[in-house]
């Protein structure tokens, strides 16, 4: 049973920076490919950003250039950091994995059979 668990959401101004962080316990090795997600009131969860077991990333056009994704593989660990907050980035945000490797642009909110929680990222004016 892989169980992920986010951390690190919590309210920042316009402008500000968050650095999220999710855990992966459960698995014999290391995990494919992973990514971050988010849903926010009244939408649709949506790719935020995927990253390979080999570091190759994709990024949602809203976020790309301000939030970058890392990992760190023999922990199983990865990172979604992310700068110059907007309002607009106020969700939950949730972590996802994989134990195959995927390519970073084949992966989706369907493809990926594990889940965190979720963290709130709240994003004010």
């Amino acid at each position: 049973q892989v169980q992920l668990v986010e951390s690190g959401g919590g309210l920042v101004q316009a402008g500000g920076s968050l650095r999220l962080s999710c855990a992966a316990s459960g698995t014999m090795g290391s995990l494919g490919t992973m990514g971050w997600f988010r849903q926010g009131p009244g939408n649709q969860r949506e790719l935020v950003a995927i990253i390979t077991s080999g570091g190759n990333t994709n990024y949602a056009a809203s976020v790309e250039g301000r939030f970058t994704t890392s990992r760190n593989n023999a922990k199983n660990t990865i990172f979604l950091q992310m700068n110059s907050l907007k309002p607009e980035d106020t969700a939950v945000y949730y972590c996802a994995a994989d134990s195959r490797r995927i390519s970073a642009t084949q992966a989706t909110a369907r493809s990926m059979p594990y889940w965190g929680k979720g963290t709130l990222v709240t994003v004010s004016s």
